[in-house]
């Protein structure tokens, strides 16, 4: 099985990366109606999308695919953990890694590590999460693709982070190293009551867009310089549970919490299913 995983995780960096998630750009906003639902019929039976939570069920009334992929959900279906101290899933998926910190290093899977300055390019609040808490979660295809807010906080900056688009399905997790550091990324740091709050947008193969919901579409296009931008005067203040951004197409989201924050984990293993508002731990 390694052996297998390694192939296929090698002949991704033969790949053009970005001009397959061009071409999936353009494929998903297709609007030709006997195209487009044929597109949502087909792959949403294929990877078992739950149909009756989304606010639109007629696959017709969608735009095109990317409305669909991004559909808003039943008011409700996502309850969001009450606990005015908990801190809850920013999106649905799995549990790739969850845990502590170990000064600078996040652990990607068994026996790989990857740095919290690579992570946030250098950014300065990177010391801050030396030793603090991080989940990683990893969204399917079948999964909600709208990302929301773990705790409440006001945002400071975002940063995107031009790289590479490696798949970050599990296989692809174990083989390639620093993957998260390397694939294009944004991240949003929030000021929060109990510290800086980092949630990371992490790219992926295919994955033809990222957006927020301050400043839209972020990425594409797509540049080869980091792009920082100072919020931090827009007074953007976000509620715990509130949606913060989105992907249109899957990828994985990392939640990084300094180390005076937490004052207790809920028990997840690897592949654990979450869901958005399920509570992953309680603040101090």
């Amino acid at each position: 099985m390694g052996f297998i995983e390694k192939i296929f995780a090698g002949i991704q960096y033969l790949l053009p990366h970005h001009l397959l998630s061009r071409l999936v750009h353009w494929f998903m906003r297709i609007r030709l109606a006997p195209v487009k639902n044929t597109q949502i019929a087909l792959i949403g039976s294929m990877v078992g999308v739950e149909w009756e939570e989304a606010k639109i069920e007629n696959i017709s009334e969608f735009e095109h695919f990317n409305a669909f992929f991004t559909r808003e959900l039943v008011e409700g279906v996502r309850p969001v953990d009450p606990d005015p101290l908990s801190f809850v899933s920013p999106s649905d998926g799995r549990v790739s890694q969850c845990g502590r910190i170990t000064n600078d290093r996040i652990i990607q899977a068994k026996g790989k590590h990857y740095s919290v300055r690579s992570l946030l390019a250098n950014d300065p609040a990177a010391p801050e999460f030396h030793n603090g808490f991080f989940h990683t979660i990893y969204l399917s295809p079948r999964d909600y693709h709208r990302v929301h807010m773990p705790y409440g906080g006001t945002l400071q900056r975002m940063i995107h982070i031009p790289g590479r688009l490696f798949s970050v399905a599990p296989y692809t997790v174990r083989q390639v190293p620093d993957l998260f550091a390397r694939n294009e990324r944004v991240v949003s740091l929030f000021e929060t009551t109990h510290g800086l709050m980092a949630v990371v947008l992490v790219g992926a193969m295919l994955v033809s867009s990222m957006e927020t919901v301050w400043s839209g579409v972020v990425t594409p296009p797509r540049g080869k310089k980091i792009t920082r931008g100072d919020w931090s005067r827009r007074n953007i203040e976000l509620r715990k549970g509130q949606e913060m951004g989105r992907f249109n197409m899957g990828s994985t989201v990392i939640l990084l919490l300094p180390p005076g924050a937490v004052s207790s984990m809920e028990h997840y293993e690897s592949g654990d299913d979450v869901v958005v508002g399920q509570k992953l731990g309680r603040l101090r």
